[in-house]
């Protein structure tokens, strides 16, 4: 009779709630609106009613997240860049992109205006500030694009004091960052010049996983990715006060005005919804773009020739039109 009971008991009992899949998601710096689409998911439930329990990480200066990646410590990580994505076909590491958020690389030379430093082309043999990534990086399209030279380069500490300084100065930055930042401290509008309006083919803030990831579990991957680009949909064209308070919550330093200004500069350049991401949706991606990026930077001598670039990315998962709407 107990036994009875005791199976009564359990047929009777509700259904336990699955768990969630735990996504640990590691950003290439600190909270900010370039990273609001991920905010906005987290805030809405978006990655919730995916079944997805994400935590996502900042990054900046003092972070290795790609280490952190190849460690197995994140599933998910921000590759900022495709050079990054073809490193790893270059040192023969198993991970790759499954998703391209940003359609146009928001890298741009900074300059004072009124100083003739209004244009790429004007800035041949002039002292530029970049970091080392930035040298290793899109520093190479404009060599071979506009005649730079290494001759030119100028350190980069992510300090804006050396060029509030120097009226002469040029220096890297960040499309929704750092103009708002100088004409905060100084009144007065800087030129931008966006590297991806020169016409660089490389793909921004791309996601990257572990080709074990993508064999082993396809539908979290996919979840994660559609829920990423439904949270970027909600933050561009919707509300986005959710994911900014979780943006000022996990970053101090961060202000709403620079905020507003951030979000607004992805949306005014189109930097998530243009090129194949109008007719394709967020996060698209392409062979032929792939192809064409590996043929300038091997003709630069970035990469060796045979290089198989198709192990840099999956088009597994995008290309959907998720989110997208008519």
């Amino acid at each position: 009779m107990r036994r009875i009971a005791a199976l009564l008991t359990l047929l009777l009992a509700p259904v336990a709630a699955q768990a969630a899949d735990k996504i640990t998601f590691g950003l290439d710096w600190k909270a900010e609106a370039e990273y609001g689409g991920y905010y906005q998911a987290l805030a809405t439930g978006l990655y919730q009613k995916a079944g997805l329990d994400v935590s996502i990480r900042q990054g900046g200066p003092q972070v290795n997240h790609p280490a952190l990646l190849l460690a197995g410590r994140l599933d998910f990580n921000i590759t900022s860049n495709s050079f990054l994505a073809l490193n790893f076909v270059k040192e023969n590491i198993p991970f790759r992109t499954v998703a391209a958020m940003y359609q146009k690389e928001p890298a741009v030379l900074i300059a004072h205006p009124g100083q003739g430093n209004d244009s790429f082309a004007a800035l041949k043999g002039k002292p530029i500030m970049i970091s080392g990534d930035t040298r290793a990086g899109w520093w190479n399209f404009l060599k071979a694009k506009f005649g730079y030279t290494d001759s030119q380069i100028r350190p980069y500490t992510f300090n804006m004091a050396p060029f509030l300084a120097d009226k002469t100065a040029v220096q890297q930055g960040y499309l929704g960052s750092e103009p708002f930042s100088i004409k905060e401290a100084t009144g007065i509008q800087p030129v931008v010049l966006l590297v991806a309006d020169a016409g660089f083919q490389g793909y921004s803030s791309l996601f990257a996983t572990s080709d074990k990831m993508i064999k082993e579990k396809p539908d979290l991957v996919q979840r994660f990715v559609d829920a990423s680009i439904l949270g970027w949909y909600s933050y561009l064209n919707g509300d986005p006060t959710p994911g900014n308070a979780l943006i000022l919550k996990e970053n101090p330093e961060m202000t709403q005005a620079l905020i507003d200004y951030g979000r607004s500069a992805l949306k005014s350049n189109g930097i998530l919804t243009s090129g194949d991401a109008a007719t394709l949706g967020i996060g698209a991606m392409t062979s032929e773009r792939w192809a064409a990026f590996y043929k300038d930077t091997q003709a630069q001598g970035i990469y060796p020739p045979g290089l198989d670039v198709t192990k840099a990315y999956t088009l597994q998962f995008v290309n959907k039109k998720v989110g997208l709407q008519p």
